[in-house]
């Protein structure tokens, strides 16, 4: 019988609203660092780092309240989950929707679409987490552009 051996590496921390949006990006920087990512997938760091930046605001914005950032790094795929108490699970809004009233919020999710690979929601806990995954790639114009697919 051959036995399959996962390895994966993570951590985990609370940002409140009065620690900031900004708190949370630099603490993710400090982790992407010791990935094995190296300077070859600066482009899949940024994406991960803007991705956090919206999925906290998002969490501080319509849950009031802390924001529960989790990495997760499988060997293949950087698990990005943000957690909020917030039972209401977003949806995310046509490209045009808000183009004739100037809206300036409500783009979050579509920003993480384009910069992940895929993205979920689910209900956790009484509230709900969002997980966005980035699979490194090195930068340049050979790259190759994400997946930006949303499992069903």
């Amino acid at each position: 019988m051959r036995t399959l051996a996962v390895k994966a590496v993570g951590w985990a921390r609370s940002f409140p609203v009065s620690r900031g949006v900004r708190a949370a990006r630099q603490w993710t920087a400090e982790h992407l660092a010791s990935l094995p990512w190296g300077d070859s997938a600066t482009d899949t760091a940024h994406s991960v780092l803007v991705s956090v930046s919206e999925l906290v605001t998002n969490a501080h914005l319509h849950a009031a309240g802390t924001a529960h950032l989790v990495l997760t790094w499988d060997g293949s795929c950087l698990h990005v989950s943000v957690a909020d108490s917030d039972p209401r699970l977003p949806e995310p809004r046509e490209p045009d929707a808000d183009a004739d009233t100037g809206a300036t919020s409500g783009r979050g999710l579509g920003i993480v679409t384009v910069l992940a690979d895929s993205w979920d929601i689910h209900a956790c806990h009484g509230g709900k987490a969002i997980t966005a995954c980035f699979r490194p790639r090195r930068a340049g114009p050979h790259a190759g552009p994400p997946g930006n697919a949303r499992p069903s």
